[in-house]
């Protein structure tokens, strides 16, 4: 079992924005990503692919060549095209491929959902592909400005998308776990009738003028 493989759920249970949070960087996705069923989410290695616009030759080599346990992300051109369906789904599940982040578009989702294949788009488009150019796979993309490499972790929810670099996945983590146990703790004093103000200790950054007069 991989190191991610062991801390998937936990990973899931942190979530994309904790993670995001403790890293300090912007390694966010652009929120136009969004899941493509309700209740999608996914942990797992990017294994990076760029599609010609319109074209999905490249994601059809991409399931050929990912490894078990990668997402596949790819570049689509930010095109509303449907780059990816049912038949490529039964494909990248028999090769063990956790799921799909792709700036393009995808159709089928109930049937992606009732196979509960994770993925995540720009779009949710009927519009057919052409299959000319083969693309490239296993090399670094760019998705609206956030750069990803082989390996990289993924993290999606329903919140957003998390790219984690693979050198600094073992600090984040450690960072998120710490952040979480703060907020657990900033959790019971609100619940003990504490103010945000109070426990993020807000009132030293000013007050606003205001008029209390009945």
């Amino acid at each position: 079992m991989s190191d991610l493989d062991r801390d998937a759920d936990e990973l899931l249970r942190l979530g994309s924005a904790t993670l995001y949070e403790a890293s300090r960087s912007d390694c966010f996705l652009d929120p136009a990503f969004h899941p493509a069923w309700e209740g999608a989410q996914l942990v797992g290695r990017a294994f990076p692919v760029s599609a010609q616009i319109g074209d999905n030759l490249a994601l059809h080599h991409g399931i050929e060549t990912a490894t078990a346990g990668d997402v596949l992300v790819v570049d689509g051109g930010g095109a509303a095209y449907g780059y990816w369906g049912e038949v490529m789904t039964v494909a990248a599940q028999a090769r063990g491929i956790r799921g799909l982040v792709i700036d393009g578009g995808v159709r089928d989702t109930a049937q992606l959902a009732a196979l509960g294949f994770p993925a995540f788009s720009t779009s949710i488009s009927i519009r057919g592909t052409i299959k000319q150019w083969p693309g490239t796979v296993g090399q670094t993309v760019t998705l609206r400005g956030r750069v990803i490499r082989r390996g990289d972790v993924i993290v999606a929810d329903r919140d957003g998308i998390a790219v984690l670099p693979a050198e600094r996945y073992d600090d984040v983590l450690a960072a998120s776990r710490e952040r979480a146990d703060k907020e657990d703790a900033y959790m019971a004093r609100l619940r003990a009738g504490e103010t945000t103000l109070d426990v993020y200790d807000l009132r030293r950054l000013g007050s606003p003028s205001s008029d209390t007069t009945p």
